[in-house]
């Protein structure tokens, strides 16, 4: 069993104290990294003085590019499977004739 890391993130002017696997490190500071960039950004942008309404944003924000990707990921497969079954169909046809 690893060793579990204890560290330290700040979000939003605030400390949270974590215990995570050393794995997750790199991965939760970046992200914590993002969350106080796009709050700076939607304060800047949008006058925002309430540190709940910019947290709700901030998350709506991440969720819907989560939602976005997956339904990507799912047309893409769907584009994939039909130019496979395609090719297998004209493979099909010409193994034979």
């Amino acid at each position: 069993m690893s060793e579990k890391l204890k560290i330290k993130l700040s979000i939003a002017n605030r400390v949270y104290p974590l215990t995570i696997d050393p794995s997750q490190e790199e991965g939760l500071r970046k992200a914590a990294k993002n969350i106080d960039a796009m709050i700076k950004q939607f304060e800047q942008s949008y006058s925002v003085r309430d540190k709940q309404d910019v947290l709700a944003m901030c998350a709506l924000q991440f969720a819907s590019q989560v939602e976005q990707k997956t339904i990507d990921k799912e047309y893409v497969n769907e584009h994939v499977e039909e130019k496979l079954n395609a090719l297998n169909q004209l493979l099909q046809a010409h193994l034979t004739s």
